[in-house]
C-alpha cells in the first residue's frame, strides 16, 4: 500500500493489499476494502466507503461534496460496491441530509466522464457509458445500461434491465425491461430483447413481458386503464408484478410512446 508519491491521510482505513499509484489523494474519513486498485491522480474524499476489488482510473473523484447549495458540511457518505470500476475522470458525489448517502452497487461500470450526483442509488451491474450524467436523487435499478451522453433529471427512476439510448434526455420514470428512444421527450422503443436474452430470460418470458407493454403502449389506453386491463386479463407473474409496482409507484409518471415499436 505504501506509495511515497501519493497522499494518504494517516487515519484512512485501507486494507493492506490495496494498490495505490503515484499522485493519488485519499482523505481522512475513508475506508477501502481489500483487492482495490487506486490509479494515479485519483481523489477519494471524506465519507467514501469502498468495497472489495474496485478499480479507479486516473482523474476519478469519489465522495466530493454535493453540488447542491443547500449542503452545509454535514457528515454524509458515498458507498461503492464490490467489483465496481470507475473510469477516467468520472465523479461520484456523496449524499446530502435528504438520504445521507450516495450508493453505487456491486459490479457496476462507470465509464469515462460519467457523473453520479448526490443521493443517487444505483443497483448492481449498472453500466453508465461515456459522459452519461445523473442529477440528484435518482434511482437506477440493477442491470440498467445508460448510453453515452444520456442525461437524467433529478428524482427520476430507471427500472431494472432498461437500455437508455445514447443522447437520451430523461425526465420521466423508465419502467423495467424496456428500451428508450433518443432525444427529448424520451419515448418507448420496445422491450430490451437483446439485453434480456443475454441475461438468461427465455423467449416465452420475454414474450410475456412484450404482451404487457403492448397493452401499456399500444392499446390506446391511458396508464391507469392499461394497468387495470393487465391485472384483469393477462397471466400473473413476477415480471408483471415488478412492472405494475414500478408504474403505480411512479411520482413523475412513466415515459410516453411517441415512436412506437
Amino acid at each position: 500500500m505504501n506509495q511515497p508519491m501519493a497522499y494518504i491521510h494517516p487515519n484512512a482505513r485501507i486494507a493492506e493489499d490495496v494498490k495505490i499509484e503515484p499522485f493519488a489523494w485519499i482523505g481522512e474519513d475513508v475506508e477501502i476494502d481489500s483487492g482495490c486498485w487506486i490509479g494515479p491522480n485519483v481523489t477519494i474524499m471524506d465519507g467514501a466507503r469502498i468495497g472489495k476489488n474496485c478499480k479507479f482510473f486516473p482523474g476519478a473523484v469519489i465522495s466530493a461534496i454535493p453540488q447542491d447549495l443547500k449542503y452545509n458540511g454535514e457528515t454524509t457518505y458515498c458507498y461503492i460496491g464490490d467489483g465496481t470500476t470507475v473510469r477516467e475522470s468520472a465523479t461520484v458525489n456523496k449524499g446530502t441530509l435528504a438520504s445521507g448517502k450516495t450508493v453505487v452497487g456491486k459490479d457496476c461500470l462507470l465509464m469515462a466522464f460519467t457523473h453520479v450526483a448526490h443521493d443517487c442509488v444505483l443497483g448492481d451491474h449498472v453500466i453508465m457509458s461515456n459522459a452519461a450524467t445523473l442529477a440528484g436523487h435518482i434511482v437506477v435499478e440493477e442491470w440498467a445500461i445508460l448510453g453515452g451522453l444520456a442525461a437524467v433529471s433529478q428524482f427520476s427512476r430507471i427500472g431494472a434491465h432498461v437500455m437508455i439510448s445514447g443522447g437520451a434526455m430523461i425526465n420521466k420514470d423508465i419502467p423495467p425491461f424496456v428500451k428508450t428512444g433518443t432525444g427529448y421527450p424520451v419515448s418507448y422503443a420496445g422491450v430490451n430483447y437483446i439485453g434480456l436474452g443475454r441475461r438468461g430470460f427465455s423467449k416465452e418470458r420475454i414474450n410475456a413481458i412484450q404482451d404487457i407493454y403492448r397493452v401499456i403502449y399500444g392499446a390506446g389506453m391511458n396508464i391507469s386503464q392499461a394497468v387495470q386491463y393487465i391485472k384483469a386479463n393477462l397471466p400473473a407473474s413476477n415480471d408483471m408484478e415488478q412492472i405494475l409496482k414500478f408504474i403505480e409507484g411512479s411520482k413523475l409518471g412513466v415515459m410516453k410512446n411517441t415512436v412506437g415499436e
